[in-house]
């Protein structure tokens, strides 16, 4: 069932892919296909003007690619999640419309103009930037990946959740636009003792997380665009901190204060919330690297295989908080044969990469999977493997192999091969 994608095969591959669609071509010239034979409006009167759209707005076409949510997870919406369409996207950034978004109090809508950053604690100088301050500090363009640290909690036990948008959708990709956190701590000047910063968030639930100094002094940012527009409301707008592999629940939106001690907090997010338990009945905290990750996103549950047997493209989504992805396997029989897939595109550390698998589908049962290894050669683990190291009882981190069954009609399912 496996095809190594040679260039050979690639070739062959090709031309017959080509000469079905020649046949379906004729097919539709003979049938009278309208599309064809009949002058669309789209091509008979003048479109709208060039002011008609100023934002821009995607095709009407596409109105059903949109974040949807599972309405039974939460209570209530405003500290609930919905999730990127992935099985709806390709290449590696999200658009800013597309990225989930995940709330503990709803989404604060802030004038910037009334907007402050406060950094103190163990600091020289206490210092409160408006936006305007922060505007005038160097500034850096970083592509990162984004992952709540619940994404893919829901398949702890098993299948569950019959779409790689609800499996897998809380992560997204996108160009963050921002100042050095470092810059702003060295401003205020850190004193000898200081170990920890705590970045607050202006929302209702004050979001607050420990982070070790030395990741805030390595790579973190205070961002402000993504994707080159400013942030959207519901992803922190004016101001978020990017915490680059980390999980996501740190990455503190509508950021308002910075404070520097010698400690962590040990605050709800990093005790009650946001920490695995495990089978002995201990927890584990401070979990903060996403794993080596992917996902097929098509064919995928929302994405059925509609073509028939023939040329199929098999695409999907890899990555890891360690780095780059080294490479990513692909098995369409449940992982009796694995190849190689190709990754396309920029492969960034710590950004999403695109992969894709194209094979000729003889139009039986297929048990699609990938699997990930990043550069520091971590393999992403079977679920069975997972829970052997963790137990059942996780909600966090799971970076298990996840399965998709293609039946002979192209109808897919969330199933588990472990």
């Amino acid at each position: 069932m496996t095809d190594r994608p040679t260039r050979r095969n690639f070739i062959t591959g090709g031309l017959a892919a080509g000469t079905a669609l020649a046949a379906s071509a004729a097919a539709a010239r003979a049938g009278g296909d309208p599309a064809i034979t009949e002058i669309q409006d789209w091509n008979r009167y003048p479109g709208d003007g060039v002011d008609v759209r100023p934002y821009g707005a995607p095709s009407q076409y596409e109105a059903h690619v949109v974040r949807r949510s599972v309405p039974w997870l939460t209570a209530d919406p405003i500290s609930s999640v919905n999730f990127t369409p992935l099985h709806e996207l390709d290449g590696i950034i999200t658009p800013n419309g597309l990225c989930f978004e995940r709330h503990h109090a709803g989404i604060a809508e802030i004038d910037p103009a009334m907007h402050r950053l406060m950094i103190h604690g163990l600091v020289d100088t206490p210092l409160v930037f408006t936006m305007a301050d922060l505007m005038r500090f160097p500034r850096e363009n970083r592509i990162y990946f984004l992952e709540c640290a619940a994404n893919s909690g829901m398949e702890w036990r098993g299948a569950q959740l019959n779409g790689c948008q609800y499996t897998h959708g809380m992560v997204h990709c996108v160009m963050y636009t921002g100042v050095r956190l470092r810059h702003l701590l060295e401003e205020a000047g850190i004193r000898g003792s200081a170990a920890w910063v705590m970045p607050e968030g202006a929302d209702a639930s004050a979001m607050s997380r420990s982070i070790p100094l030395e990741k805030a002094l390595d790579d973190c940012l205070v961002a402000f665009r993504m994707n080159g527009e400013a942030l959207r409301p519901e992803q922190g707008y004016p101001l978020r901190l990017v915490v680059p592999g980390w999980e996501g629940n740190m990455w503190v939106k509508w950021l308002r204060r910075i404070e520097v001690g010698d400690k962590p907090w040990h605050l709800r997010e990093e005790t009650s919330k946001y920490t695995d338990l495990l089978a002995s009945g201990k927890a584990r905290r401070f979990t903060w690297t996403m794993d080596v990750k992917s996902v097929i996103t098509s064919p995928s549950p929302q994405a059925p295989v509609t073509h028939g047997k023939g040329r199929m493209v098999v695409t999907g989504l890899a990555w890891s908080g360690a780095g780059t992805i080294k490479r990513v396997d692909v098995t369409v029989d449940g992982g009796r044969n694995w190849t190689t897939a190709r990754i396309d595109g920029p492969s960034l550390p710590m950004a999403l990469h695109r992969f894709y698998h194209e094979f000729d589908w003889d139009g039986s049962d297929l048990f699609l999977q990938s699997r990930a290894i990043d550069e520091a050669g971590v393999v992403q683990p079977t679920k069975d493997a997972l829970r052997a190291a963790r137990g059942e009882n996780s909600i966090y981190h799971n970076n298990g192999i996840q399965t998709w069954h293609v039946a002979k009609d192209g109808v897919v399912e969330n199933v588990e091969i472990s």
